[in-house]
């Protein structure tokens, strides 16, 4: 009988007449599916999955195929716990890994260090308080809106509502949809929320401001004033304090800790992009990050050692 698996693990890079040969030998006996790139990638899901085991039945081989791609075992492995945790097929595994979700909830979850890194590879990302479901930058490149084009906030909610599904999965798991323009009504003054949702596995709803353009302190009392609004007149016994998102073009960490500093709500700022980030740059930041986090884990270590003599 032709050992499959003892074939691919003996072959090396520079063995392509090889390869080539057991394709044909392949491909004669079985079926087209045997090509030489695709030999290539069930040589490496071998070594990268040498124990079938822990493979998950919720996966498909085309979600493998896409895993392979990625280099790095912990990003690997976030974006595996997370197509099975939020069951995504395999174009929503693929634009996850595009859009850099990994960094992403890296450099939202404030102050970062290696153990946050270790849990969202060997868990995902874990939902148990109104942070874990922050993104900073939300993309929303699936609007195909030009980043240079001017753009009203009602024309950004209509086309967020257009593609709602797609808004779903940039938003994360647990995310249902309950409308726009959801109105307010204080001494008989009507007020609309943007748009609002409810997170089920927080059991909150969340209540997201559209702005197109920077923070102002001016948007942090407008969505504090609704969550007020919720938690007094919306809420069943059973929920959880509502969430305010705010998202704006850009904000600075000066006006968003002086506009959102003290509050008794959760409200949060995140920035939106019509555009794909540079993979690269949140690569980058995520590294420097960890870096100073690194410096200042040892500065505190050699004060404690120098305390201690």
């Amino acid at each position: 009988m032709f050992d499959f698996q003892h074939e691919l693990k003996d072959q090396t890079d520079d063995e392509p007449r090889s390869l080539k040969e057991i394709s044909k030998s392949l491909t004669r006996d079985f079926g087209y599916r045997f090509s030489v790139s695709n030999l290539h990638l069930m040589k490496r899901f071998y070594l990268v999955y040498p124990q079938q085991q822990t493979l998950s039945v919720s996966l498909y081989w085309s979600h493998y195929c896409e895993l392979l791609t990625i280099s790095d075992p912990d990003r690997r492995s976030f974006y595996e716990k997370e197509s099975v945790n939020a069951n995504w097929s395999v174009r929503e595994l693929k634009r996850q890994i595009e859009s850099s979700l990994f960094e992403r909830l890296i450099l939202s979850k404030g102050e970062v260090n290696k153990e946050k890194v270790l849990s969202l590879a060997l868990k995902g990302n874990e939902i148990s308080q109104p942070e874990d479901i922050i993104r900073d930058p939300y993309v929303f490149e699936f609007l195909g809106i030009p980043e240079d084009k001017p753009l009203m906030e009602s024309d950004l909610e209509k086309a967020l509502v257009q593609q709602i599904e797609k808004f779903l999965l940039e938003l994360g798991r647990g995310f249902m949809f309950v409308g726009t323009q959801q109105r307010v009504t204080i001494n008989n003054t009507h007020y609309y929320v943007d748009m609002v949702f409810y997170n089920k596995i927080l059991r909150a709803y969340v209540l997201i401001e559209l702005k197109t353009t920077k923070l102002t302190p001016e948007a942090a009392g407008q969505i504090n004033m609704y969550l007020n609004y919720y938690s007094s007149e919306v809420n069943d016994h059973d929920d959880n304090p509502p969430i305010g998102i705010i998202l704006c073009t850009d904000k600075d960490s000066v006006t968003a800790e002086y506009a959102l500093g003290g509050l008794a709500n959760k409200i949060f700022a995140s920035r939106y992009v019509l555009y794909i980030p540079n993979k690269e740059q949140l690569i980058s930041q995520v590294e420097a990050v960890l870096q100073k986090w690194h410096s200042t884990l040892n500065d505190k270590d050699d004060k404690d050692s120098l305390n201690q003599k």
